[in-house]
């Protein structure tokens, strides 16, 4: 793809908004953009985003937005930048370019920039996760991008997305889960923290596998994390686990339900060789005065 213009190597973090990111286009041959007001743009002259990190569309959500700009067309501008053969392609606002053909608009409001495939791409990311459109997954994958294809590294990819670097680091991890796992975390069924806590596990099959189990049960986070760390060591798993309650002699179980039964109450009988206590509970006040008069006759 022919780079328009050089990355300003000056450019501020994305953290800082786009705007740092986004330079005025310069006097284009045709004239667009001119004095960077939006002019309408034939929606079929408009080439999709080939650095976009979404993969996952909410259609319905997506009906809603175009039937928003039938009726009252589009708010915001998309970004664009020109390409060499007369074309355009966007840089941001998929949803409001894709929305629009569904309203059936011929144009789309536009502003023109002209920047490098770095910049591109670094927009169209800083964009999806500044609108929280991106699962973990997607993160992961822009993170790993952004160091495959530009060559940066976790500390640049912080600073250039106002991420910290741990932040990254935990993303970019997301990227050893199995395939089955990590489609799991696209479409939600595991969240972010899910996935951290299987991260714990060495090898593909220990995972995939207590991901059948965490998805069976509903396990919350922090259940995942007491489940994985029992996998890894057992004894952690044995003081999670509630004692078994040792069992009742019958004769004990038998004198316990014929009291709750002439009581109407809950009894417990605690048993060692003829020794122990009898434990009454009631739940109203009501219930222990009328106890109190079974027992005392009053």
């Amino acid at each position: 793809m022919t780079n328009v213009a050089t990355p300003d190597p000056k450019r501020r973090a994305l953290g800082k908004g786009l705007d740092s990111l986004i330079p005025r286009a310069h006097p284009a041959p045709t004239g667009e953009a001119e004095g960077g007001k939006p002019r309408e743009i034939p929606i079929d002259q408009i080439d999709p985003n080939p650095f976009q990190t979404r993969s996952q569309v909410n259609q319905e959500q997506l009906a809603e937005l175009a039937a928003s700009i039938a009726a009252n067309g589009v708010v915001q501008p998309v970004l664009v930048r020109p390409l060499a053969n007369g074309r355009f392609q966007l840089i941001a606002g998929e949803r409001r370019w894709r929305a629009s053909q569904l309203a059936g608009k011929t144009t789309v409001p536009a502003m023109l920039r002209q920047v490098s495939d770095e910049q591109a791409m670094e927009i169209t990311i800083v964009e999806n996760l500044q609108r929280a459109d991106l699962n973990p997954m997607e993160q992961a994958r822009a993170f790993e991008r952004l160091g495959r294809e530009f060559h940066m590294t976790q500390e640049q990819i912080a600073q250039r997305t106002g991420k910290d670097r741990a932040t990254v680091a935990n993303f970019l991890r997301l990227l050893k889960l199995p395939s089955g796992v990590q489609k799991r975390v696209e479409t939600g069924e595991l969240t972010f923290g899910h996935a951290r806590a299987l991260l714990a596990l060495e090898h593909a099959e220990e995972m995939e596998k207590a991901v059948q189990r965490i998805a069976a049960l509903s396990m919350s986070v922090r259940q995942t994390e007491n489940y994985v760390q029992g996998l890894i060591d057992p004894s952690h798993r044995r003081k999670k686990e509630p004692k078994a309650e040792p069992p009742i002699d019958p004769n004990v179980r038998d004198a316990q339900e014929q009291l709750q039964r002439a009581l109407g109450l809950k009894v417990t009988i605690d048993d060692h060789d003829g020794r122990g206590k009898v434990i009454i509970e009631y739940a109203r006040l009501e219930d222990f005065d009328a106890l109190l008069e079974r027992l005392t006759g009053e």
